[in-house]
């Protein structure tokens, strides 16, 4: 039988089949072997087929080839990767200024990680109801950034129902992943989407003002308009896979607009002589946070890594 993975919780998946059935399933012994660098070879929106047993349960024999997937660093792991999704059509960042607070850092390392496969993102700046004029000016200034470089990004409040129709329009008949830090609104946002999914909201923690988290595990869920949604567990971190530094190059679309005007073919753009990035960088082409940004995940230092206050 055949089916798409609608939930992972460890050992068991989901398996939603072709008749809309939901059958729980294990993995066959073959997939855990020696030397997959991934901590979870299946992962939600994977295409698979599984053999049912008599007790109504299935084992997984087969996952198909993905189309893409999301990925990033384990936890504590700096060599194997975690699979977040796979067979996206389009992922949903969503992020605010405070309450908790994402930084630029963690906002250009999705977007590189999304780059890999040319996954379109669209970046939320969500709760804008409780900015004060000089954040929502900020925040103004990150949309125009992050606009001028392709990417879209729409203003949302959940609590004035604000920006959400547009979400709910770019969702109708894909299939969405939504990620960001916990404590963002990203279920509260789905819920107002679609309110028969009725997910359990969380709660900020006044003391380190972060979010707790209320999803524990990636799960897709049907769209009453149509298509699927990934609601995703908040991220604390987003450590990229170890990529090429030509990749890095690639990944970053605004410097991949001058790979080829550099006199080296193989340039950098860090130091070396006649580079039209750091031209581009000068005469304010390229925003510098996400020069610094690339710069920082080029050389794998995080120290370097620029946030709002550079902007």
């Amino acid at each position: 039988m055949k089916g798409i993975i609608t939930k992972s919780t460890g050992l068991w998946y989901d398996v939603r089949t072709e008749t809309g059935n939901t059958i729980p399933c294990r993995l066959r012994g073959k997939f855990r072997i020696d030397g997959n660098k991934n901590t979870n070879p299946a992962v939600v929106g994977d295409h698979v087929v599984f053999d049912l047993e008599k007790d109504n349960t299935g084992y997984i024999s087969h996952i198909e080839k993905r189309k893409n997937y999301i990925d990033r660093k384990a936890t504590k792991l700096s060599k194997i990767n975690h699979l977040i999704a796979a067979n996206i059509d389009q992922a949903f960042l969503v992020v605010t200024l405070k309450e908790p607070r994402t930084s630029l850092g963690f906002i250009d390392r999705f977007l590189v990680a999304c780059e890999g496969f040319r996954i379109r993102v669209c970046i939320v700046f969500n709760k804008m109801d409780i900015y004060s004029h000089k954040e929502i000016k900020k925040i103004e200034e990150l949309t125009q950034l992050y606009q001028s470089i392709g990417y879209e990004v729409i203003q949302t409040s959940v609590l004035k129902n604000e920006g959400l129709s547009h979400v709910k329009n770019m969702m109708k008949d894909k299939v969405s992943l939504v990620s960001g830090h916990s404590g963002v609104g990203k279920s509260a946002m789905i819920n107002t989407i679609d309110p028969e999914l009725n997910l359990k909201v969380g709660e900020i923690s006044q003391f380190h003002s972060k979010g707790k988290h209320t999803t524990t595990f990636a799960q897709m869920f049907s769209l009453s308009q149509g298509g699927f949604i990934i609601d995703t567990p908040g991220i604390k971190e987003f450590g990229l896979i170890q990529y090429s530094k030509e990749e890095i190059r690639d990944y970053f679309p605004e410097i991949r607009a001058y790979n080829n005007q550099c006199r080296f073919n193989n340039c950098r753009h860090v130091n070396e002589p006649d580079c039209a990035v750091k031209k581009a960088k000068e005469e304010g082409k390229i925003p510098s946070s996400r020069y610094l940004n690339y710069l920082a995940i080029l050389e794998a230092d995080d120290m370097k890594l620029a946030d709002w206050q550079l902007l």
